[in-house]
């Protein structure tokens, strides 16, 4: 018999669509943000264990084989609804469909990077994106020996004077900021400018944007310091 799992009164996919609504209100920036990072770890989880033709698997199942907490599974779950089934547990295919709803996954969201430098263009040319929903329509960056060119890929690029054209045009829902640090606020600025709401920097330092946009860093550079600092105890 499955493990830890509550038990369920009845199926109704719709119930659970009004339940998930409400629930996204109700969640708090710091718990939706904490929750919805371990949601992707879970949908990739679901990813190998379909994969591997597995129809259905428990929260204890789920944690051990994947080094995971069940009672965490269980506890982030239930933000957004009961998925479990009493006698058998998740079945694979339907709770990945529904953590992909919960990402907002299962629509094609349009990204444009800003900075067509190594990273910019490293980024756009990234297959896991694709694979995962996100669709990389253009570059931008301001050197005129750049626009007009493409990625390896096929990601054209464009001169940023345009974005907010295009922004509109292709209605582009998040931005990826890899510009020089000297530069990233003014383009959060013009991200800004151009409506769009979600960004992803890579630029180093810290930015700021207002209410309504949500803006998310991730600095390389702290992260392989903190490595280094590990590797300085571990040498001690």
């Amino acid at each position: 018999m499955a493990q830890g799992f509550g038990p369920v009164r009845g199926y109704n996919p719709k119930r659970k669509l009004v339940k998930l609504a409400i629930k996204r209100k109700q969640l708090n920036e710091q718990v939706s943000e904490l929750t919805t990072n371990r949601l992707s770890v879970y949908l990739r989880c679901l990813n190998e264990l379909e994969a591997a033709d597995v129809k259905t698997v428990s929260s204890q199942t789920l944690a051990q084989q994947f080094h995971l907490n069940a009672a965490q599974i269980r506890k982030d779950l239930a933000y957004f609804g009961e998925f479990g089934v009493r006698g058998v547990g998740y079945y694979v295919k339907d709770l990945k469909r529904h953590l992909r709803q919960i990402l907002g996954l299962e629509r094609k969201l349009k990204v444009a990077i800003l900075g067509a430098g190594n990273l910019g263009l490293a980024l756009a040319d990234y297959p896991g994106f694709r694979q995962e929903g996100f669709q990389i329509i253009a570059l931008f960056d301001t050197l005129s020996n750049k626009v007009g060119q493409q990625s390896r890929g096929g990601v054209p690029i464009f001169d940023i004077k345009d974005l907010r054209r295009i922004a509109a045009k292709e209605r582009i829902g998040i931005a990826v900021i890899a510009v020089p640090a000297n530069s990233a606020q003014r383009v959060v600025d013009q991200v800004v400018a151009a409506g769009i709401k979600a960004v992803l920097n890579f630029s180093p330092g810290t930015l700021s944007a207002p209410a309504g946009v949500k803006l998310k860093s991730v600095d390389l550079t702290v992260s392989l310091e903190s490595l280094s600092f590990y590797l300085a105890q571990e040498e001690e």
